[in-house]
């Protein structure tokens, strides 16, 4: 597991996007920002930092997962994520990575793009002591679609990219060469993925749900067929 961490810290791609989501200005995105109006922090919900606050900056369109959201994701996966390997490709907050951490994950990478949501990071990572996350100011489409080793690759990744770039159906497809073959794809965005869609892009859905303007999905990739 060391070695993974050491690989862990290889330079990565060069940050040319926002972390988490910018505002929207299309139909339908007013609504969404009233739903996802910032707090000034956030709460852990589970695991060994439960209750532990991590601050949202004052960053345009920046919208940390709710908690009802984080609460149903991770009773889809289980409260118990030890020995997982994690990736939060779009950090923001750092709220799902961190929560992914908290309930024991063995290797959680956050990616983030903003130099200052960066630096937020990294104080909350030290301020919690968590030796298992690590924080890389990446373009999180250059750096998934790199391929990588087997040693590298995630049982779970989490995808909440910008809203108003419609980066879901882009990073879903750069995620594909860092999941392992059984992994799970969290994806969060302002409309439902119903399973045809997620078909026709690769994945099975295999749960979803909605919390006021926000739509969530847990996916596995679809059994390749042999004809």
């Amino acid at each position: 597991m060391r070695a993974v961490a050491q690989a862990l810290h290889r330079p990565g791609a060069r940050p040319a996007q926002r972390g988490r989501k910018s505002a929207g200005t299309g139909p339908g995105d007013s609504g969404h920002q009233a739903a996802r109006r910032s707090p000034a922090e956030v709460r852990l919900i589970g695991g060994q930092w439960k209750r532990s606050k991590l601050p949202v900056l004052d960053l345009p369109g920046l919208r940390p997962t709710p908690d009802r959201v984080r609460e149903t994701l991770f009773n889809w996966l289980g409260q118990d994520l030890s020995g997982w390997r994690v990736l939060d490709a779009f950090a923001g907050t750092g709220a799902l990575g961190f929560e992914a951490a908290s309930r024991g994950a063995a290797q959680v990478l956050l990616l983030e793009a903003d130099a200052r949501a960066v630096a937020t990071l990294e104080a909350a990572r030290l301020r919690l002591r968590a030796e298992t996350v690590q924080v890389r100011r990446a373009d999180a489409l250059a750096w998934m679609a790199q391929r990588a080793p087997s040693e590298l690759l995630f049982d779970l990744v989490l995808l909440d990219p910008p809203y108003a770039t419609r980066l879901q159906a882009p990073a879903l497809q750069a995620c594909a060469p860092r999941l392992a073959p059984s992994g799970a794809v969290y994806l969060e965005d302002d409309h439902a993925w119903g399973a045809d869609d997620c078909a026709a892009a690769g994945w099975l859905l295999q749960r979803s749900g909605r919390a006021g303007a926000v739509h969530f999905h847990l996916l596995r990739r679809l059994p390749v067929s042999n004809g």
